[in-house]
């Protein structure tokens, strides 16, 4: 595991797409998986304006949609999806049949998920993932506790989601109370990863992930045993 530290959360923009930009020149068709919230926003909008100057060739990547709240139509303006086309797909120009969702509105959403790891492993797995870092230490919707070998699955959100979500969306009852999630074991198999985290409200549970034991209790600890992982915190988020 790489810990990397940055001044603010511009540096941890320009330094996430430093990271991206590196990956995609080894291999510019890349299966990624990427998250939203807050923190990834400044990396994505940094790789946008690169690519709007010709800097970077995003259009062959390949991408899976992390996680889902269930019950959501992909029109609903609470749809992660529709965050990740705004934020992502669409700004960096990659055609929709390169993209692989995780459709929380569907009829039948454990056929989904089985659905969904299958287009995994029948694409080799992940070569890249730019993830988020939860209040409680989850990955994706992985909530605590959630062992290294959890499938991509339903869950029930905890608390701690429910209000860390609720400053997107207006309030804790517009949070939906189950959703999809990518499973902690496609996540820990990807080739790199790049975990992104902003703000002193973070550097508790950040510091349990980095030097903490691992355990299922803080999901992401486990990405102590993942291959290539590289921590991106601004020093808010680290400390001194």
């Amino acid at each position: 595991m790489e810990l990397l530290i940055v001044d603010d959360y511009e540096a941890l923009g320009r330094a996430g797409a430093d990271w991206m930009a590196a990956a995609l020149a080894a291999k510019p068709d890349a299966t990624i998986v990427v998250a939203t919230g807050d923190t990834p926003m400044g990396v994505y909008r940094e790789l946008a304006a690169r690519r709007a100057r010709g800097l970077l060739e995003t259009t062959h990547l390949r991408v899976f949609q992390l996680d889902a709240y269930l019950g959501l139509a992909p029109d609903d303006r609470r749809s992660l999806y529709g965050w990740m086309y705004r934020s992502f797909i669409e700004p960096l120009g990659i055609p929709e049949v390169n993209v692989v969702r995780l459709p929380g509105d569907a009829s039948d959403p454990g056929a989904v998920c089985a659905a969904y790891d299958s287009a995994v492993r029948c694409a080799g797995g992940f070569d890249l993932s730019i993830l988020g870092l939860g209040p409680n230490g989850h990955l994706g919707f992985n909530e605590p506790p959630s062992p290294p070998d959890a499938p991509t699955r339903i869950v029930d959100l905890t608390p701690e989601s429910i209000a860390s979500n609720a400053r997107y969306w207006g309030g804790t009852d517009q949070v939906p109370r189950r959703a999809l999630t990518c499973g902690m074991d496609l996540l820990l198999a990807a080739r790199r990863t790049l975990l992104v985290v902003s703000g002193a409200h973070k550097r508790d549970i950040l510091y349990r992930v980095v030097r903490g034991p691992v355990t299922p209790d803080i999901p992401a600890s486990y990405l102590q045993t993942a291959p290539h992982v590289t921590v991106l915190a601004d020093r808010a988020a680290w400390g001194d």
